[in-house]
């Protein structure tokens, strides 16, 4: 495959991308050289099922990460990376409509949608790179100045990427889709400086402010995935698609290392992010057991004061030492703390019978 700089002809004959059909030097779209078999399901016909099959499996592993990261409810940054799962979402629902040919590449509507799932790609990258900004805590993250700075942002991105497809779909202005070079830029160079970009900032702020090293792994299989899914997809489709006979294609195995990056930016997010237990508000009420049987009295009987004197001794108990009773251990007396004269005569007073009086029973 060659790719030429602001041309989308060689990238479209190996890779069947959801652009590639209103694009091309002749105006007709640009078929690629090898794809997936279809799949004809009453009187529709499915393109693409394998990697719609990935697609749905995408959306709910998606909607699992967004559950467990909106349950970390005081973990730093919890706010902004969940809207990057939630734009992920969002592109991934899209996708199955438009490579299924759900959507089909004939019908009016189809270079708009086309269009918005550009503008949502181009906006999801700009999301991860600002992302990366917010565990350097230049705005205090979960604040409504580091929400907005991240909304307007990827609006933004969106608004101007959106414009950009449909107006080289459409002809509008200057752009053509004969010479898409803004829409190259968008769609395969973007991505790439905010990928890196991202990587770049999570292992400086590795090195630099966490002791724990373990998220390293983290980031190493994440950009793993995602280099091994461009290079599949772009370098090793047609020769995939050869091989397996057309039921997988590289963009079966794209999908697939795209949604494995993803769920390790996650991964890294939850292995560097800790909840702080004394603000958490959770589902399941904590249990708190009381080892102190004082205390568990104290807790089951409120309203009652101990005092050391009445606390832990009965007249008449047996004794653990030589089978010789409290009253017997300490002559006859009847309180440790009553008779024996706490406030007469010091600790224990005149009248305490200390040592014992030998016994039959005792010395």
């Amino acid at each position: 495959m060659t790719i030429t700089f602001g041309s989308f002809d060689g990238v479209c004959s190996t890779a069947a991308l959801v652009i590639c059909p209103l694009l091309g030097t002749s105006g007709e779209g640009v078929e690629p050289t090898c794809y997936s078999r279809n799949v004809q399901i009453g009187q529709t016909l499915i393109f693409q099922p394998s990697t719609s099959f990935v697609h749905i499996v995408a959306i709910i592993m998606t909607a699992i990460m967004i559950y467990h990261i909106r349950s970390k409810y005081t973990a730093v940054g919890r706010k902004e990376i969940v809207m990057f799962f939630w734009m992920y979402m969002v592109i991934e629902l899209l996708a199955m409509f438009l490579d299924s040919g759900i959507i089909p590449t004939s019908n009016v509507s189809y270079p708009w949608f086309a269009a918005v799932y550009t503008g949502l790609v181009a906006a999801a990258y700009c999301c991860l790179l600002i992302n990366g900004f917010v565990g350097f805590q230049f705005a205090e993250d979960g604040t409504p100045l580091s929400l907005w700075l991240l909304r307007i942002c990827c609006f933004a991105v969106f608004g101007g990427s959106f414009f950009i497809a449909i107006a080289t779909f459409k002809s509008f202005v200057t752009f053509s889709p004969t010479k898409p070079i803004a829409l190259f830029v968008i769609y395969l160079i973007w991505p790439i400086l905010c990928v890196a970009t991202y990587t770049i900032l999570q292992l400086v702020l590795v090195f630099r402010t966490l002791d724990d090293r373990w998220p390293l792994g983290d980031i190493i299989f994440g950009i793993s995935f995602y280099a091994i899914a461009q290079v599949l997809l772009f370098a090793f489709s047609v020769t995939i698609c050869n091989a397996i006979k057309h039921y997988l294609d590289g963009l079966f195995f794209f999908t697939l290392c795209v949604l494995l990056s993803v769920m390790m930016v996650y991964k890294y997010w939850d292995s560097i992010t800790r909840e702080d237990l004394e603000f958490s508000v959770g589902s399941k009420a904590a249990v708190w057991e009381v080892k102190d049987p004082l205390l568990t009295a104290s807790v089951t009987t409120p309203g009652i004061d101990y005092e050391e004197d009445t606390s832990s001794y009965h007249a008449g108990a047996a004794s653990l030492v030589g089978d010789v009773s409290g009253t017997q251990y300490y002559g006859g007396k009847q309180a440790y703390g009553a008779q024996a004269g706490y406030g007469q005569g010091g600790y224990g007073g005149a009248r305490r019978a200390y040592p014992p009086t030998p016994t039959s029973e005792g010395y």
